[in-house]
């Protein structure tokens, strides 16, 4: 490929510096856009929308405040005993945000839910971050 001829000597500006194009019609050609730049900054994890599921025995490390049900005089006096079982859903702060009841004799879980309803615990943090989560709960009832 050979080198373009350009003139050694003195430029007439009103000269084409291409086919069709001279320094005087120059100023109006409009200049091209500048590209958009855009700062992206690392950004941090953002808790998921639904909470962590974790199990029972998990979260029951956690667990800095138990109140221990009252066992239901009517089901104590039919000798019902056996296991409510409990969904919570645990909040940031460690309190109980939404307990449901999974499976458990009728006559329980109502001293289930009061009970369980005032637990607290220490809050699931992740990498500096803290996150709700939802864990299965067993209240068992015995009669002694």
């Amino acid at each position: 490929m050979e080198a373009p001829n350009l003139p050694s000597g003195p430029v007439d500006v009103g000269a084409p510096l291409l086919p069709g194009v001279s320094i005087a019609s120059m100023d109006r050609i409009a200049p091209l856009p500048k590209p958009v730049i855009t700062e992206t900054t690392p950004s941090k994890p953002t808790p998921p929308e639904v909470p962590i599921r974790v199990s029972e025995v998990t979260q029951m490390a956690k667990l800095i405040k138990r109140v221990i049900p009252a066992y239901p005089p009517l089901a104590r006096q039919t000798r019902v005993s056996g296991t409510v079982k409990l969904l919570g859903i645990i909040a940031k702060d460690g309190r109980i945000r939404d307990l449901k009841v999974l499976a458990g004799h009728p006559l329980l879980q109502r001293a289930a839910l009061d009970a369980v309803s005032q637990w607290i615990y220490s809050p699931t943090v992740i990498s500096g971050q803290a996150y709700e989560v939802e864990a299965p709960i067993d209240v068992i009832f015995e009669i002694r």
